[in-house]
């Protein structure tokens, strides 16, 4: 499978820190990462399960994706 990338609007650690959860639920714990360097703060999937699980995950926490 291929990785899925994510334009997000997750901006610090403590951001990350309030996805955890719902991103370790959907696609588990070493399946995603988060690039805060990146100006659209890119969320890449890795062996993307259903990518409406993450969007609406992300919701859930309170932030948005759009996948790139």
């Amino acid at each position: 499978m291929e990785n899925v990338e994510f334009k997000t609007n997750i901006k610090c650690a403590a951001c990350v820190s309030a996805v955890t959860p719902f991103l370790n639920q959907a696609v588990g714990e070493k399946n995603w990462r988060v690039d805060l360097i990146d100006p659209l703060r890119t969320l890449t999937i890795i062996e993307m399960p259903d990518q409406n699980n993450i969007i609406e995950g992300l919701a859930k926490a309170g932030y948005k994706a759009e996948r790139l």
